[in-house]
This record gives C-alpha cells, structure tokens and sequence, in this order.
C-alpha cells in the first residue's frame, strides 16, 4: 500500500527506534530521456513519471515552459488548469487515505460481526471468514486476530469506515471521470499545455463536472471527514507519534489570477516556527549517500543526473533536496501550517482553526501521524469546495489558450504542490531543445537519504524516537511512514 519500491530499514533499542533509513530501490532517469528533446514533449513525458501524480507533473512542466516562453494563460484556462488538478487532489486524496492508509487503523475482521444487509459488506464478510478460517493472509496483515489489539476496537467505527472504505472505490473513478471532463483522459491528461489547455469549457461539460463534484462533496462531508475524526477520537495517542523534522515548506498551488499573485494555498517556510516566502536560490540537493555521482548541493538549474550504482556508503536512489541547508518535510501538512501561520488567506485560517477546534488540539500537535491524515482530509474538503467556485466562474466558450513561440533559447522554473507536497520542475532550452531538465519532487523531501552532513531526512526523523510494541510486526513504524503518504515512482525519477 506504498507506490513504488520503498525500503525502509530500522534500528530498535529497548521497544524504540533509535536510526532510520529510507531508500529508493530503482532508477529511471526520466531527467536523462528529456535532454534534447522537443520543450513540448516536457509536459507529456514528465506526467508518466508517476500515475498517481501526473496532473501536477504536467502542471509544474507548463508553467516552467509559461515562464521560459513569456506567456500565461486566459483566465478560462487558469480556471480550467485548477479544475484539472483539484480533482486529482480529491481522488489521490481517497486513495491515500481509504485504500492505501485505512487499514493501518481499522480492523477489518470486524466484518465478521457484521448483521446488516449490505451486499458488499456482505460480500466482504463471507471473504474475510474464510481468509482467517484458512489463515492464507501473510503474517503482518491486519485482519490477524493475534494483531487486533493494534487497531481501533470499537466496532461501529469499524463498520462504518469499512463501508466507506467500498464506496471509495466508486469515488475515486468519479473523481478521476471529472478531471477527464477537462483534462481528455485520466491518469495523464492529453489537455494541458503552454498557454493554457487545449479543450474549451461549454455548457456540457461544466454541468458534466458540476454533477459529480456534488457527489464527491457528499462523500468528504458525510464520510471522509467523519472518519478521521474517528480514528482521531480512538487513537490519539498518534498525535503525539511521528513528529519529524519540524520544518515546513510550500510553493504555492491553484492561482488565483494568471500572475500567480495569490494562490489559494500560499506558498511559504516554516523553519524553527518562523514563517518566510520561498526563495527559490535556496533549494540544493545533496548524494553523499544517494547512489548519483552528480555534483552534491547544486541548484537544480546546475544539477546532473548521473546514476552510480555501485558508489560507497550510498543506500538510496532518492537525492536529499534541502533549502538553506534545512531538512524540509513537504505535503498538505506544510501548506496547512504555512497558510495558518503567514495568514494570507484569511478565510483559509478560519477554516483551518475551526478544524482544529473540532479535534480539539492545538495546531503543533499536527505536527503527527494521525496531524498529516487530518490535514489531507482537511485538504480534500477545502479544494472541493473551492471547485465549486470555480466552475462557476468558467464562461462558456471563451479562450482557454494563449498562442506561444517556442524561442531559441530560455529557462523557466515550474513551482507547483502535487497532493504529496512541493513540486519543482527546472527547465533550460538551447538550439530550441530542452538542455537540461531537473524535477525536485515531495517524495524526494519526504523520503530522501542523509544529506552530506549525515543529517537524516523528514522520515527518516519522524520515525527516530517511534516506540514499537511487537518487533515482529512494527506497525506503530508503518503508519508513520504511510502517514507521508510516499510515492517513490515520483522520488526515484
């Protein structure tokens, strides 16, 4: 329930992890394959570096290309570039959480208890029995009765989560025929470009994207948001679990004018509680310990992406990206904390304070397993309904694409959030061909090896300090890590 190949490797002393180490296990190189290549073919090939996250991967391409180009879109394909990404916000956030996180904390077995007519909680159920009945399942799953004291107990919670856990399923396919409503298909949208996207907005397609959205909004409202609440209510001692590295930062997502002069998720750092505005000539990435014979703390626009398999001392094929030389963890966390505490968004803090009311905590304790899932339910609900606005603010059949030249020469810097965090794409453009191209990615912040200064990453310190009750199958480990919900098809590009 991780995307991609993630090792992670512990040390534990008296029932507490004392180090950590993240590794990616594969390289691919897609820095490599754009060298040379048409700008154009940027925004395409880069959003197969994931499945999960593509929208943002074309999203950051453009507005780098915007940038090297000299344009920005009309206002319909602004509006249209955030309709796009906002529903893969909703659906990769129902994934995370449902498919890929839920049975970290629900226990499933409490199906079997199960009296009502459900056909799928039905269906489920005769599936579970003969699973234990059999004892099929491998030893760490979480149906084990031997495990059930590691899961919530409270058996109504239970039901109720698994029920929704189901109807996810559906949710994500609508959320993911939304986006393709505007983005011509789904998982890598064929709609967006320089300039703005190809397809125009009529009245169809707008009541088309309308109608589902009221479904998913339901969905976060009536299920989603309740759920978290009651994992938070069952479990809270996972507020305390997790911490991390304590810094934070945000480029900023969804703009709110073609200047990008706001953004509904503001862009900003945290460091030591202190806010600040991004400055970009502050992101480096180090390899000591990755396994790249590139130049260590290079800008991305003097990076290089030279694989070195066999190098000493190296365990990851995730580079260790640093701003100002901080570890930086990256996500809806951050933006939620970076938009409470710069209060650019008034109405961003509200929402956000009245939710923490609502838990019932203070916003440091976010800082936390159970702080990250509640942030990306928050999230979830946020974006939602800000695509509400937005689709009404589309007018029909307007432009939604400013014509360009690609030039001879240039270079642009795409700052955008993918659902798990800071996303950068750097582009240079020589002889009319892409020069070079370098990607700094969340999960290549979250999970990323020791920098130069032996300094571990956000996991990596998250995890140091977790205590574990059953070395056999370190569960309080695995929430922490999922927590960042990691995608390594993204942090090993």
């Amino acid at each position: 329930r991780i995307e991609g190949h993630l090792a992670i490797r512990i040390e534990v002393e008296s029932q507490k992890i004392v180090k950590a180490f993240s590794a990616g296990e594969m390289f691919r190189g897609f820095e490599t394959i754009l060298a040379g290549r048409d700008p154009m073919d940027a925004q395409q090939i880069t959003q197969r570096i994931c499945g999960v996250c593509p929208v943002s991967h074309g999203i950051a391409s453009v507005y780098a290309q915007d940038m090297a180009y000299g344009i920005s879109p009309p206002e319909n394909g602004r509006i249209l570039r955030n309709l796009i990404q906002g529903a893969n916000y909703i659906q990769d956030h129902i994934l995370h959480f449902y498919q890929l996180s839920a049975l970290d904390f629900i226990d499933i077995a409490a199906v079997t208890g199960y009296t009502g007519k459900d056909p799928d909680l039905n269906e489920l159920k005769s599936w579970v029995k003969s699973e234990i009945s059999s004892n099929a399942l491998f030893p760490a799953a979480p149906f084990l009765p031997r495990y059930k004291a590691n899961y919530i107990e409270n058996s109504e919670i239970n039901i109720s989560a698994i029920k929704n856990y189901l109807e996810a399923f559906d949710m994500r396919r609508v959320a993911h025929k939304m986006g393709a409503v505007f983005a011509g298909k789904l998982p890598h949208a064929a709609s967006i470009v320089p300039g703005g996207v190809t397809v125009t907005a009529d009245a169809r397609s707008i009541a088309s994207y309308r109608e589902m959205l009221i479904q998913l909004r339901k969905f976060i409202d009536n299920a989603y948001i309740p759920d978290i609440l009651a994992v938070a209510s069952e479990l809270p001692e996972y507020f305390t679990t997790g911490k991390g590295c304590n810094n934070f930062l945000a480029y900023g997502a969804f703009p709110e004018s073609s200047s990008r002069a706001s953004d509904l998720f503001p862009q900003g750092t945290l460091i030591n509680g202190r806010y600040e505005p991004v400055n970009k000539s502050r992101i480096t990435e180090d390899v000591k310990f990755s396994r790249f014979s590139s130049p260590s703390g290079a800008a991305p626009f003097n990076g290089e992406t030279i694989p070195d398999p066999e190098k000493y001392n190296a365990y990851s094929w995730i580079k260790a990206p640093r701003y100002n030389r901080n570890v930086m963890e990256v996500g809806p966390l951050a933006r939620l904390l970076v938009a409470y505490h710069s209060r650019q968004n008034q109405h961003l803090y509200t929402i956000i304070n009245n939710f923490l009311n609502k838990l019932n905590i203070a916003p440091e304790r976010l800082v936390s397993v159970l702080g990250r899932h509640a942030a990306r339910a928050l999230e979830c609900k946020i974006v939602a309904d800000q695509c509400a606005k937005w689709i009404d603010q589309l007018r029909p059949d307007e432009p939604c694409f400013n014509d360009f030249k690609i030039p001879e020469s240039g270079k642009g810097i795409g700052l955008t959030e993918a659902c798990r965090g800071a996303l950068g794409h750097w582009i240079k453009i020589k002889n009319y061909k892409i020069d070079k191209y370098q990607c700094v990615v969340p999960t290549t912040w979250n999970c990323s090896p020791r920098d130069d200064r032996g300094v571990p990453g956000p996991v990596e310190q998250a995890l140091e300090g977790t205590k574990i009750q059953d070395g056999s199958n370190p569960i309080e480990a695995v929430r922490v890590v999922r927590s960042f919900d990691p995608c390594l098809a993204c942090a090993v590009h």
